[in-house]
This record gives C-alpha cells, structure tokens and sequence, in this order.
C-alpha cells in the first residue's frame, strides 16, 4: 500500500487539549535588577563562583616557590624592586623626618605628611627667605615669586638646583597664574626708604612719560590696571579728565597723581593674589604691619585697637595700603569664602636685612661696623620692639597651619628706647661708637608695643630669642657683606638658638 502524506494541520488540537502538553512557567524575578537575574537564573552564580575557586587555586600553585633556594630568589627579586623604587626619594625621606616636629603637631607613626605646593611672593627679601628655608625644610614644593626691588638673588641661591625649588622675576601687579595649595604674600617694600620711594618707582612701571608735555607723550602700560586704580581712587579720574581738557600735565598735578598709584603693590598685588587664591582654592596669608596703628594712642596695642594713622602723611603710603589690603583680604573672605591669615608684623632684624634701608637695627648695626656715629633720630626716647627674624617665621607658619583668620600681631614685646638699642650695639659691636642726633621724620611713631596676648592663646606662639643672643648673628652676616668676611659661621642657621628662652 502506497505512502499517503496526510495534512493534519487543520483537525489539531488546542494546546490545552493536546495530550497533556504544558509550556515551561515564567521564572518571575522581575523585582531583581536584570544581571541579579542573569546570575540567579539556570545555576549561573554557581558557575562563577567555581570557576573564581578553580583560578584561585591555579594562581596560587603557579606562584609559589619550588624550593627554598626559589624562595630566596623569590623574596630577593621583591628586595631590589622596594630599592629601586626608594632610590629617587632619599631626599623625600629626610625632609619627611624633619617635618615630624614641624608646626600643626606631630604625625603619627607611620603616617606621612603631604607635601604642599606653595607660593612666597617677596621670597628673595629678608623675611621672605627665611620662610622659604623653613618651608624647604619640612618638604614642601616652594615657587618664590620677586621682582628684586628689594630682594636679592643671593638670599635663594642654596636652594637653586632642589628639585623642590622655582623661582620667578615677577611683580605681583601682574596677574599670575599658578597651582598652588598656600599662598604666602609677602611682596611689598616693608622699609621707609623703600617705600617712600616707591611711589615713583610703581608709577613708572605703569605709565610712561617720555617727558613733560603734551598728551601723545603720555603712555599707558596697562590700562587693564588704570582702570582698576581709577575705581579705587578718584583722584587718578580727576587727573586723566584734566590732562584731556588741557593737553598737558602739570608738574603738581603729576606729582599729586604719582602719590595716588602708591597703593599699587599694596592693593593691585593683594588683589591678584586674592584672586589667585579664590581661583584655585588656596589658603592666603597677608602679612601686614605694626604700621597700621599709626602713632597709637593706645599701649600696647592689641589687634582690637583701630590705629591712628595720618591718611595724608609721608607714611601714609604704605600705613593706608597695607590698611586696604587688610580690607580687600577680608573682603574675600567673607564675599568669595578664601581662606585668609593676617598677620601685623613687627620690627623684625636678622641676616640678609638690607644694610642700608633705614630701619634703625639695620642703621646702627652698619654704621657701628663702618666706624661712623649711630644717628638718633629726635630725643632718642621713641620706643620700639624687636624681634628675631626666626621667631616671626614661627609665628606665619602656625598662623597659616592654624584655624584662626586674624588679625595677630607677631612681635616681642620687649620694649626699647632707641638710645638702649645704640647702647646694646655699642656693647656687641663697639664700645667707643659715638651717637649722632637728628631732628625727628615726620609721623615718626612714639610708642611701639605689641599685645601677643591672642597669639599666645590660639597660635601657641610667642618670641624665644631676645635682643642680645640675635643681634651677634646680625652683626656677623653685616661684617661678611660688608667687608668680605668670610671667617665667621654662617649666620643665616637660625636653628640652632630656636630653642633658647
């Protein structure tokens, strides 16, 4: 009988009719997220963990020494790679071991400190160079902004070659764009010589007068910077609107508008640190003066006391500019929440002061030296403080390590008369020196005493070295300058008499 190939597609079944057939039940994980699922699902997660099992196992017998000559090897091989990687950071090492007792307390075993990058502008002057050997001390990364006016090259040069160590000729008037973790502003002519001549100095580096005369001979160097001194200070307006509407430039209209640009550094410089600062979220310290309390009529004076400062006065230039730059730093910080630290400075001395600045130490010190009279200035009964330029390093890098804004003054308040400190280098340097008296400068301040009473209590800080064990170092870095000498010890190692009371 032949094959019949029958069709049955049209007599079929329903499924739930056919010979008991039913489909596989949905598996309802939904509430899982999908690759839970996929693991959960068909003994996946099994698998996996077995074959983690089985790798384990594997990486742990291909690894493992033969023998104990293969251990050996083994461990050997470890040893040279832990030198190879130790080799460039020896000096790391060492700036880590001495940064243990540095300022903020000390660092728990086994915890190392890290390492910051930070600005000093003004790190080539007096102070500002001994604030860079500190901070090269501890291993920080230090970038050192100047434009020599005052500083030297010669202060930094121990440190040219440190891979921790930049150095850049630039005046802070001009924007600079850095990354950097802590800002220490330190540029700003700090003696009367220098800043008194200042004021011409910064206006030259801003306008150009080939000479007196008409309006084409008058040049802007920066007009981004005139526009910002013209907001701050009138008179500069008052200045250009006239030189406009006359074509020349009167000589007391000149000079008048030369004595305007003074607050240039103080505020044009704080103003592009402030902003560098916000920029990049560093912590900003201004170092600010004694000088802010004009000629007190309060004594001691504490950082609540509000000065009395003659605004149009010889040295109102910098008195009223380092009061604005306070103002603008505080301005940030309550405005554009920067981190800021005030620190008043008082009279500080030590190596790599400029010998002729016109500072009273510096005064006497050179002039005991040279053989020549000590120069009184009035009666000889104007009272200062002095402190030891170590001790003021101190002070700034526990302010900027600290909690506290400021401001604090930073100063020993041991008290002198100016005929005490020529009879204290009399006693140090020359006993047969003579003193000379001279009329009195102008806003000259009578009384000059600082309240550390807040540096004490929230800074842990206060001076350790007193006039008569500081000034020896003094005298000793002057003799080498001034007279070539190199037989004395090197002056500029502090860290010897930090511990003395």
């Amino acid at each position: 009988m032949g094959s019949e190939l029958i069709y049955r597609g049209h007599d079929s079944l329903p499924l739930a009719e056919s010979e008991g057939y039913t489909s596989k039940p949905e598996k309802r994980l939904l509430w899982l997220l999908r690759p839970l699922r996929y693991l959960l699902c068909e003994q996946r997660l099994l698998f996996m963990l077995v074959g983690v099992a089985l790798a384990t196992i594997v990486f742990a017998f291909s690894f493992s020494p033969a023998s104990p000559s293969a251990a050996g090897a083994f461990h050997a091989k470890l040893a040279d790679q832990a030198a190879w990687r130790s080799s460039g950071a020896h000096h790391r090492a060492a700036f880590e071991l001495a940064a243990v007792g540095s300022v903020g307390g000390k660092l728990p075993l086994g915890l190392k400190r890290k390492r910051l990058r930070v600005v000093v502008t003004g790190g080539a002057g007096f102070v500002g160079s001994h604030l860079v050997d500190r901070l090269m001390a501890r291993g920080d990364s230090v970038i050192v902004v100047d434009n020599f006016f005052t500083g030297r090259k010669e202060n930094v040069m121990h440190h040219f070659g440190n891979p921790n160590f930049e150095l850049i000729r630039h005046d802070v008037v001009e924007p600079l764009l850095l990354e950097v973790d802590q800002i220490y502003h330190l540029a700003c002519p700090a003696s009367p010589v220098h800043y008194k001549y200042n004021p011409v100095k910064t206006i030259i580096s801003f306008l150009r007068l080939r000479s007196s005369g008409s309006l084409n001979q008058l040049r802007f160097s920066n007009l981004a910077s005139y526009t910002i001194i013209m907001f701050l200070n009138p008179l500069p307006l008052i200045c250009f609107q006239l030189i406009v509407s006359e074509g020349k430039v009167p000589s007391m209209w000149l000079f008048k508008c030369l004595n305007s640009f003074v607050h240039k550094t103080n505020v044009v410089g704080t103003l592009n640190m402030l902003g560098l600062a916000k920029r990049v979220g560093a912590r900003f310290l201004l170092t600010s003066t004694s000088e802010v309390y004009g000629d007190p009529l309060q004594h001691p004076q504490a950082e609540t006391y509000w000065g009395n400062v003659n605004p149009i006065g010889v040295r109102s230039c910098y008195d009223e500019g380092k009061r604005t730059a306070e103002t603008l730093t505080m301005d940030y910080h309550r405005g554009a929440q920067v981190e800021v630290r005030i620190a008043r400075i008082f009279n500080t001395y030590g190596p790599r002061m400029c010998i002729d600045d016109g500072r009273v130490v510096s005064n006497f010190v050179a002039q005991a030296l040279r053989k020549e009279p000590l120069t009184v200035y009035g009666d000889g009964k104007q009272t200062r403080s002095f402190q030891y330029v170590s001790d003021l390093v101190e002070g700034l890098i526990r302010l900027m390590e600290g909690e506290h804004v400021g401001p604090f003054n930073l100063g020993n308040p041991g008290e002198f008369t100016m005929l005490e400190l020529a009879n204290v280098v009399q006693e140090t340097i020359d006993p047969s020196a003579k003193i000379k008296f001279r009329p009195n400068t102008e806003d000259d301040p009578h009384k000059r005493k600082p309240d550390i009473t807040r540096a004490k209590e929230l800074l842990g800080w206060e001076p350790k070295i007193s006039l008569r064990q500081g000034l020896p170092l003094m005298v000793s870095d002057f003799r080498k300058r001034i007279f070539g000498d190199h037989s004395d010890s090197n002056p500029t190692t502090t860290g010897i008499i930090i511990e003395s009371t």
